[in-house]
């Protein structure tokens, strides 16, 4: 292959990248713009008397579902081949559902990022502690062991309802007078709220006990030798890099979080997956609603690994944190 030709081929295959990265950018941007807006009418214009009211649709489905009723049993002609129009009947159906259940599904998809964001944060501040316990912590150690093996050895569902059944933290939440009142909401939102930050927790330390034990001991014992103690060393010089190596899998953990949220409905938290099974339960169109449903999730899982990979590579330092830089001991 020619030089001209090689760099040809490179220049077709950039271009093709950049397009399809400029698309899923732009569909990502309407899927945002379609739930923002829809958070902002439900939740706060509508309560002014604006608009269609809260959890209604902006559109009418009655124009599509009379185009999907014309289509179903009709077929196209050519010559002696008769093609049913079936297909592009059950496509329109499926955009006027869309319309139908698109509010309850935008407001599933609120709870859903609020739980996912806040357990992700929260869970991020309990990792780093029991990571630097377990690869640091000497003979106490096995505390942190002991956690993160009872929380991964036991599954979320089961913590779920240990946390909503237990008297005492509903009681507590039921008390406080502002839980379930105005925006705020009722008890079990926040019990999932800490079930899933414990769970996340331990899986995330796992993920950054990883990447500490994958730097280098030389690192911390030059730490110690300019003059740190122990913990600046590990603060100062071990961290950084480390939470630059975790980076891909805590992504991958955001990831599981979202889909995992779903748990959530099954201890009435109003998410997502809860809308989405109560609405089939009452129609029982149960195909084209959950495939709506997976939309939404794919929508806001790709949203969140677009965002992950922009961090890495906004934060990665030449030798560090980036692909490349984890390969800088191999030799060539």
């Amino acid at each position: 292959m020619s030089v001209s030709k090689g760099l040809g081929l490179e220049r077709l295959r950039a271009s093709s990248v950049d397009l399809e990265q400029r698309l899923l950018v732009g569909a990502l941007a309407l899927f945002w713009a379609w739930l923002l807006v829809r958070w902002v009418y439900d939740f706060a214009l509508s309560r002014t008397g604006f608009g269609p009211g809260e959890g209604e649709p902006f559109l009418s489905s009655a124009p599509l579902e009379a185009v999907a009723e014309t289509l179903e049993g009709s077929v196209i002609a050519l010559g002696p081949v008769h093609i049913p129009l079936e297909w592009p009947a059950a496509f329109v159906d499926g955009l006027a559902l869309a319309i139908d259940i698109g509010p309850a599904l935008a407001t599933g998809a609120w709870y859903t990022v609020v739980i996912t964001s806040v357990a992700i944060v929260l869970g991020f501040f309990i990792a780093v502690p029991v990571a630097v316990l377990r690869v640091y912590g000497g003979p106490f150690r096995w505390l942190s062991l002991t956690y993160t093996e009872l929380i991964r050895g036991t599954p979320l569902l089961a913590q779920l309802f240990v946390l909503y059944y237990t008297p005492y933290l509903p009681i507590w939440l039921n008390d406080m007078e502002v839980v379930g009142h105005g925006f705020v909401p009722d008890y079990a939102f926040w019990i999932a709220i800490i079930g899933f930050t414990i769970n996340g927790s331990a899986y995330q330390a796992e993920y950054i006990r990883g990447a500490l034990e994958s730097v280098d001991d030389g690192q911390l014992t030059a730490a110690r030798a300019i003059g740190l103690s122990k913990l600046e060393g590990i603060r100062h010089v071990v961290l950084p890099q480390t939470l630059r190596y975790a980076i891909p899998a805590w992504t991958n953990e955001l990831v599981y979080l979202i889909k995992y949220s779903s748990l959530a409905g099954f201890i009435t938290v109003p998410e997502l997956y809860y809308r989405a099974s109560r609405i089939a339960s009452s129609t029982f169109e149960y195909t084209p609603i959950f495939t709506l449903l997976a939309i939404v999730y794919i929508g806001i899982v790709l949203s969140a690994t677009n965002l992950m990979d922009r961090v890495e590579r906004r934060v990665a330092v030449p030798g560090i944190g980036s692909a490349d830089g984890r390969q800088q001991g191999t030799t060539e």
